[in-house]
């Protein structure tokens, strides 16, 4: 069974405009948070892993598909291992919630797409977890 959570949110639209919410999202955890920008739907973004980091994704504006895998062992990961694949929207307020040891990989579905990262480490200590991997690992990103 994953560990990965998502939490479902809101949209609330009227006449006014648009409130995207994440009501049940709570920051206990968070140390920072960045965002990333995607002008061009061919980049293929990871894999980008951390042992003790916990991840937090949001869609700010677009659509991205967004890979996640368990990884087994850190110096030689299987290249059995599956992933799990997630489609995150601007339209959908939703928020996925990646434990420690994970490594993750991203493709924006739409040029322009903007995907809000809350991290659970400082930028040094992340710096000092950081595990990085083949993009074409675990995921063939043609379909996507």
């Amino acid at each position: 069974m994953s560990e990965i959570r998502v939490i479902e949110g809101e949209i609330f639209r009227d006449d006014r405009g648009q409130i995207s919410s994440l009501n049940e999202f709570r920051f206990k955890g968070v140390e920072r948070f960045y965002f990333i920008y995607h002008p061009d739907v061919n980049v293929v973004r990871g894999w980008h892993g951390h042992q003790y980091e916990k991840k937090w994704f949001y869609c700010v504006k677009g659509a991205f598909t967004l890979a996640l895998v368990k990884i087994d062992n850190w110096e030689n990961p299987s290249p059995s291992l599956l992933p799990e694949i997630f489609q995150l929207s601007d339209q959908k307020s939703e928020i996925i919630c990646v434990p420690e040891g994970y490594a993750n990989c991203l493709k924006a579905q739409e040029s322009g797409s903007i995907l809000l990262v809350y991290s659970g480490k400082i930028f040094q200590e992340a710096l000092k977890d950081s595990w990085r991997y083949d993009k074409k690992l675990w995921v063939n990103w043609d379909k996507y």
